[in-house]
């Protein structure tokens, strides 16, 4: 057992690894205490370094700007390419795998190795990859980049090991897919059109080998050039030259016909008998005009030609709409037969592909479902239904139905509330999806051992908040509320709302949920907060609506008291509103001249509702307008159930609300909180009217650019330091207001990667306040605490955390009894400890003083609307967790951890002396920092501006673990990051996806176990009998031997320069495929003679099969010949 000892005498001590210690870090106004007598604090700390290890679990969401689309019909995974480089495959539920090029190149294409378990990816930077998908953890096998061309299209026969690679400059190219090594054999663009010909076919923009004889490959140049290539004898069979570019070619199954697609909207059919002229050229949508032109189209980017066994062949195809449409959506056309069927798209489509039972190409195709994906949307859409439905989606592609605001990460919920908010949620779920099965339900996945409930919720810039069930790391959505329904509609262009923001009045700045109480309060960005019940019952209700005056200055704000020290601030005066108030007129009817005061910026229903089951909003508290000022944003929330108050902070000051009485409890400055214990000598300030900056919260404009490059240039001058990065960040504004609205925190547009980089310099300068900076509240806590040093029993308290490092504590009596405390007012007394860091305070917690920590307290949930039973009357049931109930082992008092964006500290209460001190960083500063439980013990978990996500042991803050995670850090992961318990913590990777992560080893030890399978042994279908007369005259499709020709025998060596072979790292499982040395070589050629012998002894089988069945055709024709033999012409 580690013993920490320390003479409480005011002083402090750096832990191992902290760079320095204060000496005044101890008491009041940072004067040292005097020195009680000495005692031990033993605390078991059972965490060491090796506990903790940093890796990515999972990523859930849409791939953010995908590019491409490839599908595996044996294993039936699907796999979509995005710009940044990354490849998402998914398979059934739970399959679901995320792989990054380390270049970052935009993937360009995808070629599944059909049932070999391996992806073949084009990058724009004119490289192949190999992946090996035979392992839960995909990893690159090899690598070709090519020097001299640019790669335009791939091409990869089923069951080849040669891949066609098309070139910007025409060429065309074959790879060796095992050995990753290039073949002398190339199709020279000056070779396949004629010698005649005076202008370059331009890039190669399609290949496919033919369905009828697999020596021929059909090249497709953008330029109109189609050419059909005898890779036997190296010449061309045909050449198409039409005037219009082709976009892609469609093959009919029989290898007879195929069908080409065009810039000008339409689709030309060509008849290998006659390729002078196409036989059939259509526009879809291109109708004849009043003079007898057609209209012109759109092109027609993409078209699959499909047949089916029982019915017409289907031709699918996206774009090819009239230009004079305006305003129409993007669609998906199938042909199916006479009928046409137009699909219209939320977003334009990125590629499509038909999805059939058959890998073979010149089989007949039998399409069941067509893959679509959208710029921000994959769909999937049932081809066996007449009206063509979509399939419902199992994966959780519409986190970013609306930008994501905030997040929150609750692991170890209590295990009811999962199954409650699901039946809750499937009420609400559309309806008109396909009856059948999700067709891409390939891999295998199965619930690990490790599973406990875990919930992320979801704020959004509609205002909307969606609950997801995240056990098992897989993400399931279980229900959504909208925070937008407890107000009135704005009107477009006027209304409290449209001055403050116009875009998204009710975007969600930060959520507080308590799992056991079931109360979930939401902050939105018009600085209004809700506060919701859970219940399984409707109701009809009314929402009550408190208006709270937190004023700008110093000089004007509103106290409920004018004696600082007036030991109880209660409801009176009129800076306390009622409850029901009436509302002022609406701002429309005044004039734009003059100021508004005393009105929110949004309004509330005033009317009896009918609320669903689930979560009702029973209070709305909004801050108002002061003498033409817009209110700040809310930077701080803290709600406690088992109290029944509310508190929220702004740069002006601080509120308490009683939810449960529906009253004001304090509304007082920043100032007015510290009376005569102010630490800080802070200058006189003039009062400013700054008028509100009106543009958007979603858009960045130039001029506010400007002055953002202009503040960078000097790291001093306040807001280019980090209280610029915290006023977007956590919405703390500690500046004028020209500047508080014009930067959006959830924007996701492309200034992202301009604006939002914490690559400027900081300012170390925390404790100096300049003229244009305020205080704002940014943290605060209820707990179970001593507000003052001679207080022998804790207490109610309300932590309160500033951004110039200062700790307050405000200790609250709370009528204990249940009839009492609807009736009696809860008093505050002024506030006690006043406690000082370096740095924005950023978390409190509390921990007994045995190291374990202390839940705040709460009230076990009950239904509000449950029917009342007269005999057994509705009782609150509050749980408690007191510092003081472990006495006999440890005696009084408990540890109150607290960390700002500079160092961590640890109290000991009611004495607040400083037990330990560590500076986290000197250089950068701390975004967000909660106190976990990990491996049965608690730490300190930080992520930093710079990267860097560390934990420190509690409560000695011994570095434990500092690891370089994300060297540039945006501002979207800085706003989404959090920790959550059971080592585990989320951030939004991109404005479309989640990536969870662990910082726990035991997680990343069983990670592996909780993966899925992306691979299933599954045997290949065996291509369809031909028929003897087909197989005997339908040409030599079978003996074509691509080895003899592409062969380094036959084609001889590459030229060097042209690529470059890198050989991948492949991970554990990859070594063993790409072992190089003798020992790998001699494992390859035993792995090559066990599959030749294995293919020899099914050709075998197929000649003794073939042979007996050329027996009995043999026995038959002699005893038919027997048997007419004799008879004359006329018998027969």
């Amino acid at each position: 057992m580690k013993k920490f000892r320390k003479v409480l005498d005011g002083l402090t001590t750096s832990s191992p690894g902290g760079t320095m210690g204060s000496p005044s870090c101890g008491s009041a106004a940072g004067t040292p205490t005097a020195a009680p007598t000495p005692r031990e604090i033993d605390v078991q700390e059972t965490l060491v370094s090796e506990n903790f290890q940093l890796c990515k679990t999972v990523r859930h969401g849409f791939p953010y700007q995908p590019t491409a689309l490839a599908f595996d019909p044996v294993q039936k995974i699907l796999a979509i390419g995005s710009r940044s480089g990354g490849v998402r495959i998914l398979g059934r539920p739970g399959v679901d795998c995320f792989c990054q090029h380390e270049s970052g190149a935009a993937v360009l294409q995808l070629q599944f190795l059909i049932n070999e378990g391996a992806l073949v990816t084009a990058c724009a930077d004119d490289t192949l990859h190999l992946w090996n998908l035979r392992q839960r953890r995909p990893a690159v096998l090899h690598s070709l980049k090519f020097n001299r061309e640019r790669i335009t299209f791939c091409h990869l026969p089923f069951q080849s090991k040669w891949l066609y690679v098309g070139t910007e400059r025409g060429n065309t190219h074959i790879v060796n897919i095992e050995s990753f090594i290039l073949s002398g054999y190339v199709i020279m663009w000056n070779k396949a059109i004629e010698l005649s010909t005076k202008t370059h076919p331009g890039p190669v923009v399609h290949l496919s080998d033919s369905p009828k004889d697999e020596g021929k490959l059909l090249i497709g140049f953008e330029s109109g050039t189609v050419v059909q290539w005898d890779l036997r004898v190296k010449k061309a069979d045909f050449r198409i030259y039409y005037d219009e570019a082709i976009h892609s070619v469609g093959w009919h199954h029989e290898g007879k016909q195929f069908m080409c697609s065009h810039s000008d909207g339409s689709l030309t059919m060509w008849n290998l008998r006659n390729t002078t002229k196409p036989f059939q050229v259509t526009f879809p949508h291109g109708k004849i005009q009043k003079d007898g032109r057609k209209e012109s189209c759109k092109p027609i980017l993409k078209v699959e030609y499909k047949t089916c066994r029982n019915s017409e062949p289907f031709i699918i195809f996206s774009g090819g709409l009239s230009y004079d449409k305006a305003g129409r959506r993007p669609t998906l056309t199938i042909m199916h037969g006479k009928a046409i069927t137009v699909l219209e798209m939320d977003y334009p489509i990125v590629e499509f592909m038909a999805l059939c039972e058959t890998p073979y190409n010149n089989e007949v195709q039998e399409p069941y479902a067509v893959v679509v994906l959208l710029e921000k949307d994959l769909i999937v859409v049932d081809l066996t239904q007449s009206n063509f439905p979509v399939f419902e989606n199992p994966y959780p592609m519409d986190i970013h139905e609306s930008p994501v605001t905030c997040t929150a990460y609750f692991a170890e919920c209590p295990p009811d509330i999962i199954p409650i908010l699901y039946s809750i949620g499937a009420k609400h779920k559309k309806t008109g999806y396909s009856q059948k099965e999700w067709p891409i339900a390939g891999g295998t996945w199965t619930l690990g051992s490790h599973t406990y409930p875990e919930i992320i919720i979801t704020g959004h810039a509609d205002g909307s908040i969606k609950f997801w069930d995240a056990s098992a790391i897989t993400l399931q959505m279980l229900y959504k509320l909208k925070t937008s329904k407890a107000f009135e509609k704005p009107k477009q262009g006027e209304g409290r709302a449209a001055e403050l923001v116009e875009e998204d009045p009710f975007a969600v700045q930060m959520v507080s949920w308590c799992p056991q109480s079931r109360i979930f309060c939401v902050v939105g960005i018009s600085a209004h907060i809700i506060l919701y019940r859970f219940s399984k019952y409707d109701a009809n209700t009314q929402i009550v609506s408190l208006e709270v005056r937190l004023q700008c200055e110093s000089e004007d704000v509103i106290s409920p008291s004018e004696n600082e020290n007036n030991p109880c601030f209660t409801e009176s005066g009129s800076h306390s509103p009622q409850p029901h108030q009436q509302h002022p007129p609406s701002p429309g009817s005044r004039t734009p001249e003059g100021n508004k005061d005393s009105i929110p910026c949004l309004k509330v229903k005033d009317r009896m509702v009918r609320v669903p089951p689930g979560y009702q909003a029973e209070l709305v508290i909004q801050l108002l307008w002061v003498d033409g000022e817009p209110p700040q944003q809310i930077t701080s929330l803290d709600v406690n159930s088992a109290y029944g108050l509310l508190a929220f902070g702004n740069c002006n000051g601080l509120a308490v609300v009683d939810y449960m009485q529906k009253t004001i409890l304090l509304c007082v400055s920043t100032l007015d909180l510290y009376g005569a214990a102010d630490p800080y000598q802070r200058l006189t300030r003039s009062p400013r009217r700054n008028r509100q900056s009106t543009s958007g919260l979603t858009e960045l404009s130039d001029n506010q650019q400007s002055i953002d490059m202009e503040r960078s240039k000097s790291p001093t001058s306040g807001y280019a330091s980090r209280r610029a990065m915290l006023q977007q960040l956590h919405g703390v504004t500690m500046y004028s207001h020209d500047e508080h609205h014009t930067s959006a925190p959830y924007c996701w547009s492309e200034r992202e990667s301009r604006e939002n980089s914490f690559s400027r310099s900081r300012s170390s300068s925390v404790s100096s306040i300049d003229r244009d900076t305020k205080e704002a509240i940014t943290t605060l806590q209820f707990g179970e605490s001593y507000g003052r040093k001679n207080d022998a029993v804790p207490t109610p308290c309300l932590w309160v955390g500033t951004s110039l490092g200062v700790v307050l504590l405000i200790p609250m009596s709370i009528p204990t009894d249940q009839e009492e405390r609807m009736e009696e007012p809860v008093t505050i007394g002024p506030s006690g400890a006043v406690l000082m860091l370096k740095g924005s305070i950023l978390r409190f917690s509390f921990l007994d003083c045995m190291g374990a920590l202390l839940q705040s307290p709460y009230e076990v949930w009950r239904d509000p609307n449950a029917p009342e039973d007269p005999d057994r009357p509705r009782k609150r049931k509050l749980v408690h967790f007191s510092p003081s109930s472990s006495q006999d082992t440890c005696g009084d008092g408990h540890l109150a951890v607290v960390c700002s964006e500079r160092q961590a500290k640890v109290f000991l209460m009611p004495s607040q002396s400083c037990l330990f001190v560590h500076n986290i960083t000197e250089s950068s500063f701390v975004l967000r920092a909660d106190v976990v439980s990990v491996s049965n013990s608690v730490c300190l978990a930080c992520f930093c501006a710079n990267g860097h996500v560390m934990t420190l042991s509690l409560p000695s803050l011994r570095p434990l673990m500092d690891i370089n995670y994300l060297p540039l850090t945006d501002m979207r992961i800085a706003r989404t990051f959090c920790f959550t318990n059971g080592g585990q913590a989320l951030y939004l990777s991109s404005p479309t996806e989640i990536q969870r992560i662990t910082y726990s080893q035991e997680m990343c030890d069983n990670l592996q176990e909780m993966l899925g399978e992306l691979f299933t042994p599954i045997e290949t279908p065996e291509a369809q009998n031909r028929g003897f007369l087909k197989g005997f005259f339908g040409g030599n499709a079978n003996t074509f031997d691509r080895e003899e020709l592409f062969g380094e025998a036959a084609a001889g060596k590459a030229s060097r320069s042209l690529a470059q072979h890198i050989p991948g790292q492949g991970g554990m499982e990859g070594m063993k495929v790409a072992a190089s040395g003798v020992v790998g070589d001699l494992a390859r050629a035993r792995i090559a003679l066990d599959e030749r012998g294995q293919r020899l002894g099914e050709l075998e089988e197929r000649t003794a099969l073939m042979m007996t069945s050329a027996e009995t055709f043999s026995k038959h024709a002699h005893e038919l010949m027997l048997k007419c033999k004799d008879k004359k012409w006329y018998q027969f």
